[in-house]
């Protein structure tokens, strides 16, 4: 037995991280960010622009909580690479509100108490938004098909049933 010392292979490299600049349209507005290619949207959102609304909760595509509109179309931010979405129109729950009015979505959620605490709301919404623009007179059963993707821990799904049914009888 000798007293060498016992040698670690070196580890290999960490990846290089490959940074590019995008241009995102958010809400309306042009935002050039520089993001890394494995960037998930929701990151992007979040940390790049400080748009909080859409939430990690699973962070796999079956909650909810990060969905926002890309071209319309609800979409689960966390399963989006920012990449992706360069050119492409991009709502988040901040994009509704215009002049200082709740879209009337927002109204509908708040008059029928359709959020408790608040965690899935912004998803929520904006699925509700995304199945009214594709059926804006829905059934119940087609509302809660549409709004099927989107969680609640606290079990508001009778209130969002009855503010999407509100909101399709008003149009």
């Amino acid at each position: 037995m000798t007293d060498q010392p016992s040698v670690t292979p070196p580890r290999p490299a960490a990846a290089a991280r490959h940074v590019v600049t995008l241009r995102l349209m958010v809400n309306g507005t042009a935002h050039d960010v520089a993001v890394e290619e494995r960037e998930t949207l929701l990151e992007t959102l979040r940390m790049g622009l400080h748009l909080t609304g859409a939430k990690p909760g699973c962070e796999m595509g079956q909650c909810g909580a990060c969905t926002v509109l890309l071209d319309g179309e609800a979409v689960y931010s966390c399963l989006l690479l920012a990449v992706e979405c360069e050119g492409r129109a991009i709502t988040t729950i901040e994009g509704l509100a215009r002049d200082g009015e709740l879209d009337p979505i927002q109204r509908a959620f708040a008059a029928h108490d359709a959020l408790q605490c608040g965690f899935c709301t912004p998803g929520q919404i904006l699925a509700m938004k995304a199945l009214l623009a594709r059926n804006p007179h829905p059934s119940d059963d087609e509302i809660e098909r549409g709004m099927a993707g989107n969680l609640c821990r606290c079990g508001a799904y009778a209130k969002i049933l009855a503010a999407g049914r509100a909101l399709a009888a008003s149009r």
